[in-house]
């Protein structure tokens, strides 16, 4: 294989996102694409919370769109992209095509810290993942590790421009069809992969595939974009888990019949930023949905079905504070559902505030 070649149409995962021709190390020389600061660590500067204002569910929604363009995608088409109506966020990352035991694989070389935050909530809290990533190390989706008959830890030649030989630091939930390896920016400048190749875009509340016309036609000509909400894309994650934390609010909203899920998502946004600052507070609570241990001991749920109540699982810990919350009235509505939030953190600021960023959350997902 001379090099990368294409990011191809078809993949172990079976996503298509068009084909492209790689250029060579000769070519001109490619435009660095912009992304966005890493939202997991620390509370984004567009994001307000004092001032009630919602936060962008960057993690809550997953990307909307996947955009693949020419040839490397400018900032200047970034910033256009930006513009669209409803678009919240736009990351750019390189990529292409490589030979991975004899298989040709997808693969996206990320910056761990920002790319972190666009995966599946499972994916997103394994610190192990992001850590291999930052190491040199590669991972892979589950699918392709099952199918390449790969063991996390051992070596493998990557066939790209060069052959690097790279360590496995691992498996999940990707979370994109389609694409089903991830190294870092060293790693892929090494293997050959372009240079802010493709675009992922969260535009909550817009028409999604309105929106892949508009980013195809920014993206010019050998361009295509995919709408990720057809049914050939979507997928419930590893194990049917929910692949957002907005699917996670809604899921656990329905075992507390009378409590909207919108309720849950202004305290996870008030108590963690949807998990972005899960880490112990001053008064000693953790987690998403920042619950004291002792508290959790008699509320925590096995949300996931994998034997234990994980504190520091949304999966876990935003049933849990659906089970915390009904079992303070919540489901009632009106004076009840305010006792049970003050119940929750007992501060008359605190309700009024999760009782407004609820309301601006029907406002503008409902």
């Amino acid at each position: 294989m001379a090099g990368v070649g294409v990011l191809i149409a078809g993949s172990l995962a079976g996503g298509v996102y068009g084909v492209l021709t790689v250029p060579d190390h000769d070519a001109a020389k490619k435009t660095a694409a912009a992304v966005q600061p890493d939202p997991l660590a620390g509370n984004p500067a567009n994001v307000d919370t004092a001032s009630g204002q919602v936060a962008p569910l960057r993690r809550v929604v997953p990307p909307d769109v996947l955009g693949v363009g020419g040839s490397s995608i400018t900032p200047q088409q970034v910033a256009r992209i930006k513009k669209i109506g409803h678009v919240k966020d736009v990351i750019a990352v390189s990529g292409g095509a490589v030979q991975l035991q004899g298989r040709q694989v997808n693969a996206f070389a990320v910056d761990p810290s920002a790319f972190r935050s666009w995966t599946p909530p499972d994916t997103a809290k394994r610190t192990d993942l992001w850590n291999a990533l930052a190491s040199g190390q590669f991972v892979v989706s589950a699918n392709a590790a099952e199918q390449l008959q790969l063991s996390r830890g051992f070596q493998y030649p990557v066939v790209g421009r060069t052959v690097p030989t790279l360590v496995l630091g691992g498996s999940g939930n990707i979370g994109l069809p389609g694409i089903d390896m991830l190294v870092g920016k060293k790693s892929g400048t090494a293997m050959g992969l372009v240079d802010g190749i493709a675009v992922l875009v969260n535009a909550p509340g817009a028409n999604p595939g309105k929106l892949a016309g508009q980013v195809k036609k920014i993206l010019g000509t050998g361009s295509s974009a995919v709408n990720l909400h057809e049914g050939k894309y979507q997928s419930s994650g590893q194990g049917g888990k929910s692949g957002s934390y907005l699917d996670l609010y809604k899921r656990a909203a329905t075992t507390c019949p009378g409590l909207s899920w919108t309720v849950l998502a202004a305290i996870g946004q008030v108590e963690s930023d949807h998990g972005r600052n899960p880490g112990r507070s001053s008064a000693g609570a953790l987690g998403p949905m920042q619950f004291l241990p002792s508290t959790w001991a008699t509320y925590g749920v096995d949300g996931d079905g994998d034997g234990k109540a994980d504190i520091m699982n949304p999966y876990d810990a935003i049933p849990g504070a659906a089970k915390y919350l009904c079992a303070n009235g919540a489901g009632k509505g009106g004076a009840s559902l305010y006792r049970a939030i003050f119940a929750y953190n007992h501060a008359d600021w605190y309700v009024q505030k999760v009782l407004g960023l609820a309301r601006a959350y029907a406002a503008q997902y409902n």
